[in-house]
């Protein structure tokens, strides 16, 4: 008889954040993990399959906090009964007692990763050796990064048959803690200073470099292009509008894929190799104090740091954050996160009036405006000292490797592509339409005369409209006959103006999908009230001095 063909397992894979789930899962399995060694870099459950085994690797559970991605590890620990614990070795004491009450009851072993951090002793094995024979559970010590063949076999082994968690176990513990060494981001003083710069480091280094290779880019690009305009030139009146009206699919596709993916790969790779190292999260922990009064967290700092490279991916990272905090960091994102387009256009309006040192103060109002603005928004609970931090401890740092940068740009770029650009199409079509029907023309008219109100001339009210929708309208800014007489107070305004009036919508629909259209409609009323009271301040408050 021929032999019987094993069941295939499902195995939840479950643990807190940053104990290498993805890297364990991936390692068992054969492909690249998707997420990379950041706290919260798991926003959802994603599937790893082989011949005869499905792994689930679930969102890091994130204690004293309450996460949509904790929520979807939990419900995915109520459908499956096959665990794959993951506990740090760093912390194993920690890790257990607060994990195996979630467990009770189901089946499966525990994998306890960060082994190379722990001196290896006869005391540290007869640790393990006394835990499996209280508990009947395997325990299998390992480097996530680095799994051994036989790691992996015994693994894959001991899920062929799973022995039951103990409904009530309490293992003696082991009595190690082990505490990644400081560095100059745990200094009291300067602590805050660098994670600041650190931060802002590679977003301004991906736009200034994307923008050299854009300048190179563009000019042969649409000059191929040309042809092809010469030619859709002869459809109907609509659909050429369309195709290569002023927002048409042609017209602005080029500047889509030579600024803005430029500007998006360098700086996933920068956010890459912060990642893979453990530097973020010795950011988040370095500004959580500063901005714990405002409302924010340091896990939330850094999701809007991430919208300077694309909102939408710094969007749905918010998952990660706590709900206590995440309206508040959307609403940040919407509001001073500057994305490629934005910061990108901005840079280019400041060099066409010869003025880039503008870009100094632009930032610095945004960052000061953009924290009144959450600490006016942000619930009472997320600004209380009684709000402890919602990140478990700091991760070790290492060298990053390639392979870990390279998927995270694969991730950025994923989502980019996925979320971003059919909206931007969308948009793009609809604009078009709006356009050739004289709407955009016609709702420029009619805010021209409030444009005193901010000291500029009425012809600005045409890049605030088409700001609010694609944040690329601000070159409209670089005109020369916008920029004729022009004094550097009623550029920085008028930028900034256009810039966080509303989010573009692209981010707008992202918000709404995430959360939902009520909150996105009321998010969008909130920051135009607050961009208008902050522009006419600058205006005002920059003439007066």
């Amino acid at each position: 008889m021929p032999s019987a063909t094993p069941t295939h397992r499902t195995t939840v894979i479950v643990g807190k954040e940053s104990t290498g789930k993805s890297e364990l899962a991936a390692a068992l399995t054969g492909r690249s993990p998707v997420s990379t060694n950041i706290q919260g870099s798991t926003i959802a459950c994603e599937t790893y399959q082989t011949r005869d085994d499905t792994f689930i690797d679930t969102p890091g559970i994130l204690f004293r906090s309450d996460t949509a991605t904790t929520r979807t590890a939990l419900a995915q620990l109520q459908t499956h009964e096959t665990i794959l614990l993951v506990v740090k070795a760093t912390h194993v004491d920690d890790d257990l007692a607060d994990l195996l009450p979630l467990v009770a009851g189901k089946q499966g072993l525990i994998v306890v990763t960060f082994w190379d951090k722990v001196l290896p002793s006869d005391f540290t094995q007869q640790v393990l050796g006394r835990w499996e024979q209280t508990s009947q559970v395997r325990f299998i010590p390992v480097d996530a990064r680095h799994l051994s063949q036989s790691q992996r076999q015994q693994i894959l082994e001991a899920l062929q048959t799973p022995a039951p968690f103990p409904q009530q176990w309490h293992p003696i513990p082991a009595g190690w803690r082990i505490e990644p060494a400081p560095t100059l981001l745990e200094h009291p003083r300067w602590g805050g200073l660098l994670a600041i710069l650190l931060l802002l480091l590679p977003a301004v280094i991906a736009v200034w470099v994307a923008n050299g290779v854009a300048d190179i880019l563009d000019p042969p690009i649409q000059t191929r292009l040309a042809p092809l305009v010469d030619f859709l030139s002869f459809a109907p009146p609509l659909l050429e509008a369309i195709l290569i009206g002023r927002y048409g699919l042609v017209t602005m596709g080029p500047l889509l894929f030579v600024w803005a993916v430029p500007t998006v790969i360098l700086y996933a790779l920068f956010l890459g190799a912060y990642k893979a190292s453990g530097l973020v999260e010795r950011i988040t922990v370095a500004l959580h104090p500063l901005l714990r009064p405002f409302g924010l967290s340091g896990r939330d700092l850094v999701r809007i740091i991430m919208g300077f490279g694309c909102n939408v991916p710094a969007a749905i990272g918010t998952r990660a954050c706590s709900s206590c905090y995440r309206q508040t960091c959307m609403s940040a994102i919407a509001f001073g996160s500057a994305c490629s387009y934005q910061f990108g256009a901005t840079l280019g309006v400041f060099s066409a009036a010869n003025l880039p040192g503008l870009v100094v103060p632009y930032l610095g109002y945004l960052t000061l405006t953009t924290l009144i603005y959450t600490r006016l928004i942000a619930p009472k609970a997320a600004r209380s000292v009684y709000n402890t931090l919602t990140i478990e401890r700091c991760t070790f740092l290492e060298m990053p490797r390639w392979s870990a940068i390279w998927r995270e740009t694969q991730g950025t770029l994923s989502q980019f592509f996925t979320n971003a650009i059919p909206i931007f199409l969308a948009i793009a079509i609809v604009a078009s339409v709006l356009d050739w029907f004289g709407v955009i023309t016609a709702l420029a008219g009619w805010i021209s005369p409030l444009m005193g109100l901010f000291g500029l001339p009425p012809e600005a009210a045409l890049p605030v409209i088409l700001a609010s929708i694609r944040k690329d309208g601000l070159l409209l800014f670089a005109e020369p006959d916008t920029l004729a007489v022009r004094t550097p107070l009623q550029i920085l305004t008028g930028v900034y103006l256009a810039g966080v009036l509303l989010p573009c919508l692209v981010t707008a629909l992202t918000i709404a999908r995430e959360q939902s259209v009520r909150f996105a409609v009321g998010l969008m009323a909130r920051q135009a009230i607050a961009a208008i009271v902050f522009s006419m301040l600058l205006a005002w408050g920059g003439n007066w001095l």
